[in-house]
């Protein structure tokens, strides 16, 4: 049947189409390891991710968990940084290891055929790293020197005062790195942290890409048995202890032009029952480019180049906080108008034509994803490690199709009260 091209085709919202996350496969190793595969790719690539529970939130020393992740790469007992480095560019891979506020991520990205050649190469470098002491120096330097260049910076500034007051500096998600800390760092450091967290039965693998049995059962060979210690990370308990004083102006740069406001509280986790409704209202807050914050201070009042709202979701806790950087002269006209705003999305229920819009803008960013092996996986690993099933991507969509303007207004009022709100501004 041939298409008549001269007639475009109908065009449909986001919210008319159905939503369907592709399966996947999953198997659990004798030694503990999980290990969760997508086949859905068309070009021989593949990427693969080894996530461990060893972010910020399981050190005992600050910097340790960032300083173990980025020395993870640097020689083990059988092979030096440069030969690692070698095997990775002849076949053309990249391997990338950060840490988060939760987790430490490998990450290697390669033709499919070379998996048989770099396994092994990963699986040294998770198993038996030497952390040599020359390079932890040099790791050591340049992290300070970066250290003092951003702290010159009053957004780098605005972003560690906001944390540590909705957490309080002695919790992991308030907590910032400081000179002193990494100057303390230690070899033993590192070999402690990797031991406690390291252990491939802690660990799940994600590989998405042009993939199949073949691709899981060599993953399988090489990690699955390798025999290893069932350690017992620590269940760390942190107490929130924010700050008392609600709005704090710091002087950071006296001759800058510029200041960083950042307003923030502590926000509902992925578990609570509101907090897919909450992205929808955040979104029509802050959440993209069409938002009130963006429309009302960047393109009626031209304070700033961009205002955004987010949602920081992390495993134990979660935040709520506003970041732009506007002239210094307009900064308290700035701050008035985020919470207007705030107030607005309390007294009045959102327009039918602009709540159509930010559902289409978030259904729209899902269709993308489910475009492609890599954001496929990506979603999954998101429910996997928050402890979700497919179930819970289901009731995402049903939420963003179905919420109304009175129940986001509802919603508002409980949790965009501005008495709530902790507010920080370095100038």
């Amino acid at each position: 049947m041939s298409v008549d091209r001269s007639i475009a085709p109908a065009i449909q919202d986001p919210v008319a189409f159905d939503y369907i996350l592709p399966p996947l496969s999953a198997e659990t190793f004798d030694n503990g390891m999980k290990l969760y595969w997508l086949n859905a790719g068309v070009q021989d690539v593949v990427e693969i991710n080894w996530v461990f529970p060893a972010g910020i939130w399981h050190e005992d020393k600050g910097g340790v968990a960032q300083a173990t992740a980025g020395q993870l790469k640097n020689g083990t007992t059988a092979a030096t940084a440069r030969q690692i480095n070698e095997a990775l560019e002849f076949c053309g891979a990249s391997l990338k290891v950060s840490a988060g506020n939760d987790h430490t991520t490998v990450t290697l990205d390669t033709m499919t055929r070379h998996l048989p050649a770099l396994l092994p190469v990963v699986l040294d470098l998770l198993t038996d790293p030497v952390f040599p002491e020359h390079e932890l120096e040099l790791y050591k330097q340049n992290t300070i020197q970066r250290l003092l260049v951003s702290l010159k910076e009053c957004e780098f500034v605005a972003n560690r005062e906001i944390d540590a007051a909705l957490f309080g500096f002695d919790h992991p998600y308030g907590r910032y790195t400081t000179r002193k800390a990494i100057e303390n760092i230690r070899t033993n450091d590192l070999k402690e942290f990797h031991l406690k967290n390291f252990g491939l039965s802690r660990c799940k693998v994600f590989m998405a890409g042009k993939v199949g049995t073949g691709e899981a059962g060599l993953i399988r060979t090489i990690f699955g048995s390798v025999p290893v210690i069932q350690l017992q990370g620590d269940e760390k308990q942190f107490a929130v202890r924010g700050a008392e004083q609600q709005q704090l102006r710091i002087s950071n740069d006296p001759g800058g032009v510029q200041g960083a406001i950042r307003i923030g509280r502590r926000f509902v986790q992925r578990s609570h029952p509101d907090f897919a409704a909450l992205v929808v209202l955040n979104t029509v807050f802050g959440g993209y480019f069409g938002s009130r914050l963006m429309s009302n201070i960047r393109e009626d009042k031209g304070y700033t180049y961009g205002i955004y709202s987010s949602i920081g979701a992390f495993a134990h806790d979660a935040s709520l906080t506003i970041h732009t950087e506007v002239g210094s002269h307009v900064v308290d006209q700035a701050v008035q108008e985020i919470y207007k705003e705030m107030e607005l999305l309390c007294a009045e229920p959102i327009d039918e034509e602009e709540l159509l819009l930010v559902k289409n803008y978030l259904l729209g960013n899902i269709l993308g994803d489910l475009d492609g092996p890599f954001s496929i996986m990506q979603r999954w690993r998101s429910l996997i490690l928050n402890g979700f099933t497919i179930e819970r991507f289901n009731e995402n969509i049903r939420t963003y199709k179905n919420i109304t303007a009175a129940e986001l207004q509802a919603l508002a009022q409980q949790y965009f009260n501005p008495k709530d709100f902790t507010e920080r501004v370095v100038l």
